[in-house]
């Protein structure tokens, strides 16, 4: 766990959490990613510890199968990505839906925290995708907002 450059070249994709929040969450999303084959990267500060009880508890031992990597900043963070890397910024202000995208190996999803989303700076900054919310509503809960863009990405390179 470290800002190694660079990294997870040959990951089927990478699920990048901007400041989170909530450990329950983290650690459902860690799940996915397991599940799945994809890296994940959490961008400090965080809004809880590693080694907090509710992590490992929504974690479960699904951890040792995750590769993950911590970031001191959004800086540091960006010091990692390799020459062509592409990253997605998923956003209730987006207009682009997720499905549309045209994933490819080695993409980056990237979310932002649980109360506030990615700020202005930082989401005008990147192309920004949106799932869909036929039934209204604010926005998805994180882990569940995760893990449906990390499944469409996972379908579009694999072909699921």
């Amino acid at each position: 766990m470290s800002d190694a450059a660079p990294v997870g070249e040959g990951s089927l994709l990478h699920v990048v959490l901007f400041e989170p929040e909530k450990a329950g969450n983290v650690g459902n999303i860690a799940r996915t990613c397991a599940v799945l084959g994809a890296d994940l990267h959490l961008i400090r500060p965080f809004g809880f510890h590693l080694h907090d009880r509710e992590f490992r508890r929504a974690v479960m031992d699904y951890l040792e199968g995750v590769t993950l990597h911590e970031h001191a900043s959004w800086t540091a963070f960006q010091g990692t990505l390799g020459a062509g890397a592409r990253v997605w910024a998923f956003s209730t202000h987006a207009t682009d839906m997720h499905t549309r995208a045209g994933f490819r190996r080695g993409d980056y999803l990237l979310f932002g925290p649980e109360s506030r989303g990615l700020p202005v700076w930082l989401r005008d900054a990147l192309p920004k995708l949106k799932l869909p919310q036929p039934g209204g509503g604010r926005s998805l809960n994180l882990s569940v907002a995760a893990g449906v863009a990390a499944f469409e990405a996972g379908r579009q390179i694999e072909g699921w």
